[in-house]
């Protein structure tokens, strides 16, 4: 198997500008429509265990497989990917200490056999018998590893945003309409879906609470995340990929990879994407080369078809005003959804004082329920569209221009690499200068 610093495989995968190229011609033709028998007949007969597959063992791949042990489930994981071996090492011994504490060992079960490492790790792991993957990788590789997936009949839970750029939000959502044919379940990391205060909250807001939507403001505002210094002899590649969150064929800028949560909010109160958009942002404390080509603060203005506003702030600076929240100003009132709370004009009130449980385990449980059930849910298309409002807001801020959404779902840049390997050459990080930048 391969370490970090160990050579590249011979055999690469197809680079994700090929992929994204020829992707929905193979998802709308025959070559993903087979195999539809499985997701029905699965656990009909004999043992009901769900056996899942992670790809992707960092923080949030190891924080979704224990999400996903805490559900009342039969599920055992059996297979692990990586690009990093030290990634995977460490995720089996978080997960195998986590379910040791909890009596559950016995849902572990990934022999060295089963783990695998590099960039093609995740042919292996769809490989290896599972019926589920959880992909948690650096959302560039997304819609490789979720077109894949689908094709090989898996059940898909991911994490958000599901692309970093147009054509792969095309190729998502492609590959989401087989999924669906298939009968696949497709989960998508927005937990906010699935959390009880957001659930009343916004089907009071639908039904009218504070009249009609006026606008709305969303923030996700902190002081930002790790930097993990460059190793003596480490190549471009493997530098970008510890550092993904800094370099945008990886992560999209932080207003994709963690803004995403906020912005759909809204889009699922509105059931809605903007239609157009405009904003500014830049980098004003984080100018090193350490931090790729990402901003560290953007403000944009999303329209909707009614003419409503949704008013966007994300920023990465310390020692400023923090706060990760979604509010909502009507006709008749106003909603700080995020602290489920309504107030009329008058004075009438009301908040949210029932249970809430834990939303990253709530999403897990609804996903394997509604599979168990033979009525899988899929998530793909509103995770698709609400990566997209990210990705919009970014090329506005980034070229400085009043765009449209079709502009924006229609634009040909990828970012993607020309090849996936630990001494090929990754993009070239370009900060983004707007009335110069090129985006659509």
């Amino acid at each position: 198997m391969m370490s970090e610093h160990s050579q590249p495989t011979r055999h690469e995968p197809p680079s994700r500008r090929d992929f994204l190229k020829t992707s929905t011609v193979a998802v709308v033709g025959g070559g993903l429509i087979g195999g539809l028998g499985l997701a029905r007949s699965a656990h009909a007969a004999g043992d009901d265990t769900i056996k899942i597959g992670l790809i992707g063992c960092g923080g949030r791949g190891s924080g979704a497989v224990k999400d996903a042990m805490r559900t009342q489930h039969n599920i055992k994981l059996v297979a692990m990917g990586d690009a990093f071996q030290n990634r995977l090492d460490g995720s089996l011994g978080e997960i195998y200490n986590e379910l040791k504490g909890q009596g559950k060992s016995d849902r572990l079960d990934v022999p060295k056999e089963r783990q695998f490492v590099g960039f093609d790790a995740y042919k292996n792991v769809l490989a290896a018998g599972v019926d589920l993957v959880i992909l948690a990788t650096p959302p560039g590789f997304r819609p490789i590893h979720f077109a894949a997936a689908v094709e090989a009949g898996k059940h898909v839970f991911m994490e958000k945003p599901v692309a970093v750029d147009a054509p792969g939000v095309r190729a998502v959502l492609a590959a989401a309409g087989v999924a669906k044919q298939k009968g696949l379940g497709v989960g998508v990391g927005l937990q906010r879906r699935h959390e009880a205060k957001y659930l009343e909250t916004i089907k009071r807001l639908q039904d009218g609470a504070i009249g009609d939507i006026l606008y709305t403001r969303v923030y996700w505002n902190g002081a930002g995340v790790w930097v993990n210094p460059r190793k003596e002899g480490e190549t471009d590649m493997q530098y970008q990929m510890r550092n993904w969150y800094y370099f945008n064929w990886l992560c999209g800028d932080h207003i994709v990879e963690q803004h995403i949560h906020n912005l759909d909010v809204v889009n699922w109160l509105k059931n809605a994407y903007p239609v157009r958009a405009e904003g500014m942002g830049g980098r004003q404390v984080r100018t090193g080369k350490e931090y790729g080509e990402i901003y560290d603060h953007h403000a944009v203005e999303f329209e909707y078809a009614d003419g409503s506003r949704m008013f966007s702030y994300c920023r990465h600076i310390p020692n400023c005003w923090e706060s990760v929240s979604e509010h909502a100003h009507g006709s008749k009132g106003t909603s700080d959804i995020s602290d489920a709370r309504i107030e009329i004009a008058g004075g009438d009130r009301w908040r949210f004082r029932g249970d809430s449980p834990n939303p990253y385990v709530v999403e897990h449980h609804d996903l394997l329920s509604s599979i168990r059930s033979g009525s899988p849910i899929n998530e793909g298309k509103y995770g698709a569209l609400s990566s997209m409002t990210s990705i919009f807001g970014r090329m506005a801020t980034y070229s400085g221009k009043m765009l449209t959404w079709d502009e924006a779902i229609n634009s040909q840049i990828n970012l993607a690499p020309k090849q996936y390997a630990w001494d090929a050459e990754p993009p070239v990080p370009v900060v983004a200068i707007p009335g110069h930048t090129q985006v659509v």
